[in-house]
């Protein structure tokens, strides 16, 4: 692994056999609004579904605002098959003092179980440690979403811990997360394990 001397994420281009990653910008409020209607995938998320094009590009331009405070880095996520949106990653989190970060997404229905969400964890991951020199890749669920603490744990997580009440929920209620996280010396077990996973896809 090779780590630079300036640990300083900048929107990136990722390419793979069943998903590419790039830059989230205002050309996409499309793709999110339709890919994104179904209300099932903002469940656990602190956003509901877009009900029109204004609603999706104001989804982005928070994104782009975190982006700007440096905060974040946010992709869309295309189908490589056909160039559809599917939804979007990237990183949260960016702590360029400690290089850490987190992985945060969303895919829709269609894409789901479909091994883009493992390809894209495995790209993140990838660049993370491999291009950037990251010390730790976190990812934070809630505690209640079975479905992807369980998809999560399969990449080869480990849960360090819940942190109770950590946030508000769209309801009203507390949500305690369940924290996840890889570090460096993790990465080339995890590697193997995501190299394996990625082979019952093709």
């Amino acid at each position: 692994m090779t780590a630079r001397s300036v640990f300083d994420p900048v929107p990136f281009t990722l390419v793979g056999s069943i998903a590419k990653l790039e830059p989230l910008t205002f050309d996409h409020a499309q793709g999110v609004l339709d890919v994104g209607a179904d209300e099932s995938i903002w469940s656990y998320l602190g956003n509901y579904a877009p009900a029109d094009l204004f609603e999706a590009q104001q989804w982005i331009a928070g994104r782009l605002k975190d982006q700007a405070s440096g905060s974040r880095l946010v992709c869309a996520v295309l189908s490589s098959n056909d160039g559809r949106f599917a939804g979007s990653t990237g990183y949260s989190h960016i702590n360029r003092q400690h290089r850490t970060l987190d992985i945060a997404s969303w895919y829709g229905v269609d894409f789901q179980r479909t091994g883009m969400n493992t390809e894209c964890k495995y790209m993140l991951l990838q660049y993370a440690f491999e291009e950037l020199g990251a010390h730790r890749v976190g990812l934070t669920v809630d505690v209640l979403n079975s479905r992807s603490r369980s998809a999560v744990e399969r990449l080869g997580a480990t849960q360090e811990g819940i942190i109770r009440k950590e946030r508000i929920r769209k309801d009203g209620s507390h949500r305690d997360t369940v924290q996840y996280g890889f570090i460096d010396d993790d990465w080339p077990e995890v590697k193997a394990n995501l190299d394996r996973l990625m082979k019952s896809y093709q």
